[in-house]
């Protein structure tokens, strides 16, 4: 058996067909161990670490960071056998299919394939939905079929303007042509690609014209009016998922919101006090949290909230796990707390920090977005008054905290400055009517304005 052996995209699980490479986490020449994570690979779910079924040295990485690769593909190719020399130069390079998982093997993650080996790659769960491949853009030959072939020279140069346009596509920008190495360098120095004038052939832009615009000595293009100055994001990923999910969700549910405008000033003086707490000490205290623990108790006095309509019945839950709806480079990610429901205020503050760091570094698995039973969302980070969320799929209710702000209040008859803020309670009206989306709304008011009120509930 070859000392050389190829490690292909493994199939998922899911039904997916295809992931992007976000990034490489070996290079060529690295030794790697067994189970060592090799690739950050984004699918229709999430973004996932992959471990390496082999143990040697990288001899060849297949595929560049952006570019999507079909279950099956060809990811990295390794030296099983290092210490016995240097590879042959005529050694073919086997396919290694049976121990890359590929597509033919039959063996979901976490079971055990014909081969004996168990699929590694972890935090999939049941398929829940289908994604599909998407549209391949075919790059057109620059030379007419009828026309003989270019001289050395010349194919050299459509050669290059063809690798050029490809990156051009793979950016979204057809109009740009530039390398990737090149538009690295372009990002690195401020320089926006779309302003300068290539000189390379093809009119491809070169680092020279980079290091140029850089430096205020590269001539720049004449402003247009087209495609050239747009930027294209192509949906998918994360950010397809959240699209099609709150489209279901608000074109199935006949939304109701309602708003509630409020006096935090006590919760807010409760922060400052818990943060002095040795219990609290090695956690962030914030708002955020007692509006949490608010809902949690405003669901025991109103257990229905917490619940899926269905055709035939609504299933209510007798468990809280709390989705936290967080913004991520890669779209909106829902990401839950299981049982929050029986966690303790410290435990609480705990999971509320790990659930957010975990967001914002990319790192939330699909396991932690399945299952939630109601959701909060915090437009007041942004600064944001209030809104009108979407529910989220599978539940009934969702809450929008928005910014606390010093605002004039009467107190005993008197005008004074308060901490106040506007709650937002979006509610499925198929089967939670006004009458219970109402008193769970003024329930969570009930405890900001009066925190105490946490002892007598829970």
């Amino acid at each position: 058996m070859s000392r050389l052996r190829d490690f292909k995209l493994p199939d998922l699980g899911e039904g997916l067909t295809e992931g992007e490479i976000l990034q490489w986490l070996v290079k060529v020449g690295d030794t790697v161990t067994l189970n060592q994570p090799i690739v950050e690979v984004e699918t229709a779910k999430a973004a996932v670490e992959v471990p390496s079924p082999f143990a040697g040295v990288v001899t060849r990485l297949h595929a560049e960071p952006g570019a999507t690769v079909d279950v099956g593909s060809v990811l990295i190719s390794f030296d099983t056998d290092p210490g016995s020399g240097p590879l042959p130069e005529a050694a073919p390079a086997e396919a290694a299919t049976a121990d890359a998982f590929g597509p033919g093997e039959g063996a979901l993650i976490g079971e055990v394939g014909p081969n004996g080996r168990t699929a590694t790659l972890v935090g999939y769960g049941p398929k829940s939905g289908a994604a599909t491949r998407r549209p391949r853009v075919d790059v057109p030959s620059p030379t007419p079929a009828a026309e003989p072939p270019p001289p050395p020279a010349t194919a050299a140069r459509v050669s290059a303007a063809a690798v050029g346009l490809a990156a051009a596509h793979s950016a979204g920008d057809v109009s740009v042509l530039a390398k990737p190495p090149v538009r690295k360098l372009a990002k690195e120095l401020g320089v926006d690609l779309a302003s300068v004038a290539g000189t390379g052939d093809g009119g491809v832009i070169t680092r020279a014209d980079v290091e140029g615009a850089a430096a205020g000595t590269t001539p720049v293009r004449l402003a247009v009016f087209d495609g050239s100055r747009e930027r294209r994001i192509p949906v998918k990923g994360v950010r397809k998922v959240m699209a099609q999910a709150m489209a279901e969700s608000a074109f199935t549910a006949p939304h109701v919101t309602e708003f509630l405008t409020l006096d935090m000033t006590p919760s807010m003086e409760l922060v400052q006090r818990l943060r002095q707490l040795p219990e609290l000490a090695d956690v962030k205290v914030t708002p955020l949290l007692l509006v949490a623990k608010a809902l949690l108790l405003a669901v025991r006095r109103n257990p229905e909230v917490n619940s899926t309509f269905t055709d035939s019945e609504v299933v209510v839950k007798d468990y809280v796990h709390l989705g936290i709806a967080a913004a991520t480079p890669r779209g909106l990610v829902v990401p839950n707390i299981k049982d929050a429901d029986q966690l303790s205020l410290p435990d609480l503050a705990r999971a509320l920090q790990l659930l957010t760091e975990t967001a914002r570094a990319g790192k939330t698995s699909p396991a932690d977005m399945q299952n939630g039973t109601i959701t909060i969302t915090n437009v007041g980070v942004f600064g944001i008054d209030t809104g009108t969320p979407i529910i989220n799929p599978g539940e009934s209710v969702i809450l929008a905290f928005g910014a606390v702000r010093p605002t004039p209040w009467v107190v005993d008859g008197e005008v004074v400055v308060r901490q106040v803020t506007t709650l937002a309670l979006s509610f499925d009206h198929r089967h939670v009517d006004g009458q219970l989306g109402s008193q769970f709304l003024a329930d969570i008011g009930r405890v900001l304005s009066e925190p105490a009120l946490a002892l007598a509930w829970g």
